[in-house]
C-alpha cells in the first residue's frame, strides 16, 4: 500500500517508497528500529541501508501467526508463543520516553484521541445508521456509551506503540514453533498502549490475550479501552 516491495531470492528485502508520504513514513520507521532492536529480544528489520524513499534488510523468514495455527498447537507451544508476544509488547512499552524524543520518533499514526472517536461516532449514524438494522445501531450506541458519557477514561500516557500488528506482520516458524520475526514498524510511534493490545484481541480473541497478562502485567491498565 505505501511501497513497492522486491524480495531477492528470499535473502533481501528492497522497499521503495511509492510517493513524498511514503518516503516520510519510512524516514520514521528507521528512527523506530534504531530504538527497537535495542530494546526486544524477538527480531525485527535491520535497515541495512537507507536512502531518500528506499531501503533493504535481510528476509524474515516465516508465516503469518493466526489463531487457527496457534491453536492447533500444542499446549506448551502456545504458552511459548504468546509468551513470546507478550514479552515483546511489554518491551516495547517499557522504552523509555526520554530515548524516544531524543530519536525523533513521533506520534503513531494509529493514535486516536476522545474527540476524534466521539467524530467518527457521529459519521457511523449520519453515514451508517440509514443502512443498518435496528439491533446494529443498538450494538453501536452501546459501543460507545461509556465513551460518551465518560465512564471509559480514555485518556493514557505515551509510550511506544506498534500500531499495526495483524497477524500477517507476526512470523510464524513452523518447525520450531516460535515467532520467528516480527516485521513493517510503518505505524510504530507515541501513543495508547491499549492501542496494539485491540490488535491482538481481533488477531487472537480475548482468551488468549488474558494469558498474555503473566508477561505483559500492564494488561490490567489497558483491556478496557483495548476493548473499545
Amino acid at each position: 500500500m505505501v511501497n513497492d516491495v522486491v524480495i531477492v531470492n528470499h535473502e533481501l528485502v528492497c522497499r521503495f517508497a511509492k510517493d513524498d508520504w511514503g518516503k516520510q513514513v519510512l524516514s520514521h520507521e528507521a528512527k523506530v528500529l534504531e530504538v527497537v532492536q535495542n530494546f526486544v529480544e524477538l527480531r525485527v528489520p535491520h535497515f541495512e541501508h537507507l536512502e531518500e524513499g528506499f531501503a533493504s534488510y535481510s528476509f524474515i523468514k516465516g508465516e503469518p501467526l493466526s489463531r487457527n495455527t496457534l491453536l492447533k498447537l500444542s499446549e506448551t507451544s502456545q504458552v511459548r508463543i504468546i509468551s513470546q508476544l507478550a514479552r515483546f509488547h511489554q518491551q516495547l512499552h517499557s522504552i523509555p520516553y526520554e530515548i524516544l524524543v531524543n530519536a525523533g520518533v513521533s506520534s503513531s499514526g494509529a493514535e486516536r484521541s476522545r474527540e476524534d472517536w466521539l467524530q467518527l461516532y457521529e459519521q457511523v449514524q449520519e453515514t451508517l445508521f440509514p443502512h443498518l438494522w435496528r439491533h446494529q445501531q443498538t450494538w453501536i450506541r452501546e459501543l460507545f456509551a461509556p465513551v460518551i458519557t465518560g465512564e471509559l477514561d480514555l485518556s493514557y500516557t505515551p509510550v511506544l506503540i506498534d500500531g499495526d500488528k495483524p497477524v500477517y506482520h507476526i512470523l510464524f516458524d513452523p518447525i520450531s514453533e516460535r515467532i520467528s520475526g516480527l516485521i513493517d514498524f510503518g505505524t510504530a510511534g507515541l501513543g495508547d498502549a491499549a492501542c496494539d493490545i485491540a490488535v491482538q484481541l481481533g488477531n487472537y480473541g480475548e482468551s488468549i490475550v488474558r494469558r498474555m497478562e503473566s508477561d505483559y502485567p500492564m494488561l490490567p491498565d489497558v483491556i478496557d479501552r483495548a476493548r473499545f
